[in-house]
C-alpha cells in the first residue's frame, strides 16, 4: 500500500507549531454536529484551530485501522487559524465555518492530489476546485482530507483502489465499507471529519453510507452540479453530502446545490432548489404522509431474514410517527430495466474529457494508456476492455448504437414517467425500502459476496432523489438503511421524512472501535 503523501510528520507539525493548541483540549469531535462545533467556537469554549486539530489528532490515532484517508490538506490548521482571526475582527463568516470536511479523491482540489482512485493519477493536481468544493470552501468550510474509494468508481461492493488501497467498514473492520465511497463513508462514521462528500452513479453515496450508518442523499439529476468530480458515467454521476444526521447533510446540501452554467445538466433544475432546506426539518414530518412499502425491494430471495427483520420494525415506526403506509406498493421494478437503451458505457469519452479539462498537465490523455502499462487493480480490467471501442471523437449520442444523455433517453423517461404515475395514482408521497438486503462483505470476499444493493434500481435510472437513513443494526453490529425514494425536485420532502424518522427512532450509534481520545476532553 501506497502511504499517504502528508501523515503523522504534518500532524505533530500542526498541532505543535508557533501557535499552538491548548494542551488540555476541550473540543471532543467524537459524534460532534455542525451545530455544536460553531456554538462552541462562538461561546469561546473552542477555536477553529482547536477543532481541525482535533480531528487531526483522530486521523493520526485511528485511520491506520480504517485507511480511509487518503491525502491530508498541508493547509488546513492554516485555513483554521485565519477563520479564528476572521471571528475575532467579527466578520460575518459563511454557513459552514470551520467545518472539517472530507472529500472523497474523484472531486478536483487544486491544492491536493486528486487520483480517482488510480495509480496511474497519483501525480494529478488539478489546476482548479470542484465546483462543490469551491461552494464549501466559499462557505468558510475546511476540507482537512481526502478520501479512498473504488479505482475509478468501478466498484459498488468495496472501496479497493491502486493509489492508497483497501478502506475497512469502522463498525466492523473485516467487512467492507461497500463503494465506491467508502472511505468517505468509514471516516465520517469514525470522526475523522464531521462530514463529507461523495458520489454516486448506482449507488455510491447510499450504499455507503447504509454500510456505516449515515445519512446520504443522491439529489435530483440537475439539481446538483457534478463539475470537476471524475466521472464514470455523466448520464448518471451525482455528487453530493454524507453525514451523522440529517439536519447535518441538510446544511451542507444548502451550500452545495445548485445552477451551474460548467454542467448542462443543471439546467434542468433551474428555478427547481429550495432557498434553504433546512425548514423542512420537521420531528412531526412524517405525519398524514403516505408511505408506500415496495415489496419487491424487501425480500427477494437473497435477502437476509435479519434485515427484513429490521425493516419491518421500521414499518411498525413509520406508522406509529403518523404515517399512513401503503403496503404493498405494487410496481414492476425488473420489467423497467429491462427496457432497451437503458444502459450504456460512456466512461472512456466522459474520462477523455474529464482528462482534457485538466490542461497540458494531464498525467495520461485517455483512461486506456492503464491498460497498456499495467497500472490499474485486477478487478477493474473487465470494466476498461469494454470501453475499449468507444469512440473518443464524436459524443456518445451520436455513435452507432447512441447513448443518449438522460433526458433524452426514451427508456429512462419511461421509467420515470411510468413510476411517477403509478405512485400518483396511489397516491403515495413516497416510497421506503432497504437500501441494502444483505450485510456487508467480509472485506477479502468483497466481489464474490455481493448481494442486495438496491440503490442502484430507481434513481439512477430515472434520475429521481432518495436518501438513506439508519434504520438500525443486524447481528450486533452492522448497520442497515432505509432508503426514501420522491418524485424529481422533492429533496425538501426527502429530508422532511427523512429527518422525522431519524428524530423518532435515533438509530445512530457510532463505532466501537473509534472512542473519544482522551486529549479530547
Amino acid at each position: 500500500m501506497l502511504g499517504r503523501p502528508f501523515s503523522s510528520v504534518l500532524f505533530v507539525m500542526v498541532l505543535f507549531g508557533c501557535a499552538q493548541a491548548p494542551d488540555s483540549r476541550r473540543f471532543v469531535a467524537f459524534e460532534t454536529t455542525i451545530a455544536e462545533a460553531q456554538e462552541a467556537i462562538r461561546t469561546g469554549s473552542t477555536t477553529c484551530r482547536e477543532i481541525v486539530t482535533t480531528h487531526l489528532a483522530r486521523i493520526d490515532a485511528y485511520d491506520e485501522l480504517l485507511n480511509a484517508i487518503t491525502v491530508i490538506n498541508p493547509e488546513a490548521v492554516t485555513r483554521a487559524d485565519e477563520i479564528d482571526a476572521a471571528l475575532a475582527a467579527g466578520d460575518e463568516l459563511g454557513p459552514l465555518f470551520c467545518v472539517p470536511m472530507l472529500i472523497k479523491d474523484n472531486f478536483d482540489t487544486s491544492d491536493m492530489v486528486t487520483t480517482g482512485g488510480s495509480i496511474a493519477l497519483m501525480e494529478n493536481v488539478p489546476p482548479n476546485d470542484a465546483f462543490m468544493v469551491r461552494k464549501i470552501r466559499e462557505a468558510d468550510a475546511i476540507v482537512i482530507a481526502k478520501t479512498n474509494m473504488a479505482e475509478w468508481a468501478f466498484s459498488a461492493r468495496q472501496s479497493v483502489s491502486s493509489s492508497f488501497d483497501t478502506t475497512r467498514n469502522a463498525y466492523a473492520l473485516d467487512r467492507v465499507p461497500a463503494g465506491s465511497s467508502g472511505g468517505t463513508a468509514s471516516g465520517v462514521a469514525a470522526s475523522l471529519g464531521l462530514i463529507g462528500l461523495g458520489s454516486d452513479t448506482g449507488n455510491s453515496i447510499r450504499g455507503p453510507s447504509s454500510h456505516l450508518a449515515l445519512v446520504g442523499i443522491r439529489s435530483t439529476i440537475g439539481l446538483t452540479s457534478r463539475d470537476g468530480v471524475i466521472p464514470l458515467s455523466f448520464d448518471r454521476d451525482i455528487a453530493g453530502p454524507m453525514g451523522r444526521t440529517v439536519v447535518d447533510v441538510a446544511k451542507v446540501f444548502n451550500v452545495v446545490a445548485g445552477y451551474d452554467p460548467a454542467d448542462s445538466y443543471t439546467k434542468l433544475g433551474q428555478g427547481r432548489r429550495e432557498d434553504d432546506y433546512t425548514p423542512f426539518l420537521d420531528s412531526d414530518g412524517l405525519n398524514g404522509k403516505t408511505i408506500g412499502i415496495l415489496r419487491a425491494l424487501v425480500d427477494p430471495e437473497e435477502a437476509d431474514t435479519a434485515i427484513v427483520r429490521v425493516f419491518e420494525e421500521a414499518v411498525v415506526d413509520l406508522r406509529r410517527l403518523g404515517a399512513d403506509v401503503l403496503d404493498p406498493f405494487e410496481f414492476d421494478v425488473s420489467a423497467q430495466l429491462e427496457r432497451e437503451g437503458m444502459f450504456c458505457q460512456r466512461f472512456r469519452y466522459d474520462m477523455w474529457t474529464y482528462l482534457k479539462s485538466l490542461g497540458q498537465d494531464a498525467p495520461i490523455s485517455d483512461v486506456l494508456e492503464v491498460l497498456e502499462d499495467g497500472r490499474y487493480s485486477d478487478y477493474v480490467e473487465s470494466t476498461l476492455r469494454r470501453n475499449e471501442n468507444a469512440p473518443l471523437d464524436v459524443h456518445p449520442s451520436e455513435w452507432e448504437e447512441p447513448c443518449l444523455d438522460y433526458a433524452e433517453n426514451m427508456a429512462r423517461q419511461a421509467y420515470l414517467t411510468t413510476l411517477v404515475k403509478a405512485m400518483d395514482t396511489a397516491g403515495v408521497d413516497a416510497l421506503v425500502y432497504p437500501s441494502w438486503t444483505c450485510i456487508p462483505a467480509p472485506i477479502e470476499r468483497g466481489n464474490e459476496e455481493y448481494c442486495g444493493d438496491n440503490s442502484q434500481l430507481i434513481a439512477p435510472a430515472t434520475g429521481m432523489p432518495a436518501i438513506t437513513v439508519p434504520m438500525g443494526f443486524t447481528y450486533t453490529n452492522y448497520p442497515v438503511g432505509l432508503q426514501i425514494l420522491a418524485r424529481p425536485f422533492s429533496e425538501g420532502l426527502l429530508f422532511q421524512l427523512a429527518f422525522a424518522y431519524e428524530q423518532g427512532t435515533k438509530h445512530r450509534r457510532p463505532p466501537g472501535d473509534f472512542p473519544s481520545l482522551e486529549s479530547d476532553s
